[in-house]
């Protein structure tokens, strides 16, 4: 058994609900982890997604920002709540989809200054990383766990266009780079897409509208993640390496969102 799990940062899935139709019938993901929906749980577009075969839906909205959702081919299980969010956004969801628990997360970006006592939108950022690690923390790192989603930290030197640059902005800081080690430590977890790709190659999944051309101005940042326990690595690598993919066409096509979605393959 395959299944494929996806994480995409739709900016808003009443206006890609067409999109994610596409991407699911090109890509066939078996379970499809969206962020930032901006829309409450009675506007999702249910029957949209239960004609492209994901029939199986937990939805955590909010008005007009964030907002999460789980949408699977498969039946979905209730799983632990790890909503570590202080503001009450909804920012989190989870459930368990063929054994393995998938928690889909929208973290805070951070807002744009690099300070806790300044800026309290990266004070939030912070705490959430925190409360989540001392959560995780307490889990088996034997168990099938997968924590995916729009993580809003590009943690490599090649996961960001300019490592030097970068290291002063929000999303590749020092700081924020440390929480999201301390978060990978937390359970040993496994980063699918880097496995995959390996150091050095560059890898980015969300690119500025700013830039009329994504490709030639070249300065992405890797946000997006799908991150297993040990306790997935046999099916993580069960056909000799990881096999995990940004779906950078994605963001070419007509009104996209500024993320691509990534996926990742399990197989049992």
């Amino acid at each position: 058994m395959r299944l494929r799990v996806c994480t995409w940062n739709v900016n808003s899935v009443r206006l890609r609900a067409e999109q994610a139709a596409r991407f699911v019938a090109e890509q066939g993901p078996d379970v499809l982890c969206l962020q930032e929906i901006k829309c409450r749980e009675g506007e999702f577009p249910r029957a949209a997604f239960i004609e492209m075969g994901l029939p199986h839906l937990r939805i955590a909205g909010q008005k007009g920002w964030h907002g999460v959702a789980i949408a699977s081919r498969l039946p979905l299980e209730d799983a632990p709540l790890l909503d570590v969010c202080r503001e009450d956004h909804a920012r989190s969801i989870g459930a368990k989809v063929a054994g393995i628990e998938i928690h889909n997360f929208y973290i805070p970006a951070g807002g744009d200054v690099a300070d806790r006592d300044l800026n309290s939108k990266f004070d939030h950022k912070l705490d959430f990383f925190e409360k989540l690690t001392a959560a995780l923390s307490k889990r088996d790192p034997k168990a099938p766990l997968a924590i995916v989603g729009d993580l809003n930290v590009a943690p490599g030197e090649n996961d960001v266009w300019n490592h030097k640059y970068m290291s002063k902005i929000v999303s590749h800081t020092p700081i924020e780079l440390k929480a999201m080690a301390a978060l990978q430590a937390s359970l040993g977890l496994l980063d699918l897409t880097r496995e995959a790709h390996p150091e050095p190659q560059k890898l980015a999944s969300w690119w500025s509208y700013r830039a009329q051309d994504f490709r030639a101005s070249n300065r992405g940042l890797r946000l997006d993640h799908i991150l297993v326990t040990p306790g997935l690595r046999e099916a993580a690598f069960q056909t000799g390496g990881a096999a995990s993919q940004i779906h950078d066409d994605v963001r070419a096509w007509e009104r996209p969102s500024d993320h691509a979605p990534v996926s990742a393959d399990l197989v049992f």
